[in-house]
């Protein structure tokens, strides 16, 4: 039993087999269902068709899926400050995507960061009972 998740990836090769799997399925799980609830949410917020170009989409997938990696694993090593930077560097690189439509980019980020924490938790609730 792990009694700190940062000790997870410190050793990740000492922890049990079964924790090993948790936390790789963990992540499977969350990169391959994270896109599915930030569209549906989105779609279920505007309340109609989202016509969102395939460049922007295809761009929007790619960071969403890198930041779902980076939240849970500033999330299980308790590097809350760190999600800062997510926030940060995203505003920062996506400046001019974010003027021209708001809600998609600023709701998307708010909806895959939540539903990343929240896979992190029932993660760091799984592992402190297993």
């Amino acid at each position: 039993m792990i009694n700190q998740t940062s000790l997870l990836f410190q050793n990740f090769g000492q922890i049990s087999h079964s924790d090993q799997v948790l936390v790789i399925i963990g992540y499977l799980f969350l990169l391959a269902t994270s896109g599915y609830a930030v569209f549906y949410s989105l779609k279920y917020i505007t309340k109609a068709e989202l016509k969102i170009e395939k460049n922007v989409r295809d761009t929007g997938f790619i960071i969403g899926k890198c930041e779902n990696i980076l939240i849970l694993t500033f999330f299980l090593l308790d590097a809350y400050t760190a999600l800062g930077l997510i926030f940060t560097a995203k505003g920062f690189l996506r400046r001019d995507d974010i003027r021209k439509d708001p809600l998609y980019f600023l709701a998307g980020t708010m909806i895959n960061f939540t539903y990343s924490v929240a896979i992190g938790i029932l993660l760091k609730i799984l592992l402190s009972t297993i």
